[in-house]
């Protein structure tokens, strides 16, 4: 039997490749004559680079210094990928990322404070690295952020505006203004030849309940006040985008606007267009192509819920699955979808590492082993031909 092992990282604990070795070495414990084809994926989040130079192994990293999302300085690659068009790749949690803040938890991480102002110039750098011509692909992606700005500190800092009120957060937006952004429309016009992707984790739009302050806030540290403070000024961001750049009209209500805690809109008004950051990568390894080779596809990320099924790994994964007539599974590291939510989904099983809450906190001071330990029992119970 040969299974397609394909998962996301699973955040704080393991990277999408660590975490495609542990499920291959949990399988093989239980199964050893089985063949496994480790395919470690990315949703647009932390490990896109990773995933797309590994299907472009001649890529180049062009190092860039810059700023993480509470202002602090980091430095963070562009990938040039090897192929017949010129395309420069961002991983934008590389400047804004959850993992950049100081360790600790959700709760005492400043939601208000965190900018994407150092993703700006990753977009300057790869956009110098299409060459003089300024035109080819610009493939960023949305995922993992601590951020809830609506890309406003991106923007301001590709332009080149020092304005704290677009600098400093999202909670520093509420008194933004269409007058306050005359340089808009010129930014946008600056981007015109150039086939600028937004490659998003989810398909959120920017505002609302699944949007990306009530929706995510509350995982980057945002209170039930701080979620409600976000959305007042998101919605100011909004309105004065719309009225600095008529061509933003509407924007915000598209699908991947909210991603990345809003840099899906930032991206959007620059001209881009959205693609979900699990398609891109599938795509770029074959993903479908390996599935149709393989007996079973198995895959995982660090919490299975609501948010897995709206563009993340889990649901690209599924989605392959379906059309190469090959049975899905995952073993998440917690599983907060029902069974008929499962199934609707296109899962033929999801088993969570940690199904107790006293298994918790062994489970986080030994991913590996954990992951590796839940894979070999589904194994073990994994009929011998899917």
């Amino acid at each position: 039997m040969k299974v397609l092992v394909a998962p996301d990282g699973f955040t704080g604990t393991l990277t999408a490749s660590e975490a495609a070795r542990s499920m291959a070495d949990g399988w093989l414990a239980a199964r050893p004559g089985d063949e496994v084809d480790l395919c470690p994926l990315s949703d647009g989040g932390p490990g896109f680079l990773d995933a797309l130079e590994a299907a472009s192994p001649a890529s180049r990293r062009l190092p860039v210094t810059t700023t993480g999302p509470l202002g602090e300085p980091v430095t963070a690659p562009v990938l040039l990928l090897d192929g017949p068009t010129t395309t420069a790749a961002v991983e934008s949690a590389l400047a804004c990322g959850t993992a950049l803040l100081p360790p600790g938890p959700a709760v005492e991480r400043d939601a208000l404070a965190a900018s994407t102002a150092g993703v700006g110039p990753l977009l300057a750098a790869a956009l110098a690295g299409l060459g003089v011509s300024g035109t080819g692909r610009v493939l960023v992606g949305l995922g993992g952020s601590a951020t809830t700005d609506g890309g406003a500190g991106a923007l301001a800092a590709l332009a080149g505006v020092d304005d704290a009120r677009l600098t400093r957060g999202g909670g520093a937006l509420r008194g933004v203004r269409a007058e306050d952004l005359p340089w808009l429309p010129a930014l946008r016009a600056a981007w015109a030849g150039v086939d600028l992707v937004a490659a998003t984790d989810v398909d959120v739009p920017l505002l609302g309940a699944h949007g990306a302050a009530r929706g995510f806030g509350p995982q980057k540290g945002a209170s039930p006040a701080d979620a409600d403070l976000l959305e007042e000024a998101l919605t100011a961001w909004r309105d004065a985008v719309e009225g600095a750049e008529p061509a933003a009209r509407g924007l915000a209500g598209t699908a991947g606007a909210g991603a990345a805690g809003g840099l899906g809109l930032g991206l959007l008004v620059l001209g881009g267009r959205r693609e979900a950051g699990a398609l891109a990568v599938a795509e770029a390894l074959g993903l479908q192509r390996r599935a149709a080779a393989a007996d079973l596809v198995l895959t995982g990320e660090g919490c299975l819920d609501w948010q897995s099924l709206r563009g993340k790994v889990v649901a690209r994964a599924a989605e392959v699955g379906r059309r190469a007539g090959v049975p899905v599974v995952v073993v998440a590291g917690q599983v907060r979808l029902g069974p008929a939510q499962v199934a609707g989904a296109g899962l033929a099983l999801a088993r969570a590492v940690v199904e107790r809450p006293e298994e918790l906190a062994a489970s986080l001071a030994s991913a590996g082993p954990a992951l590796a330990a839940r894979t070999a029992q589904v194994a073990q119970r994994w009929p011998q031909r899917a």
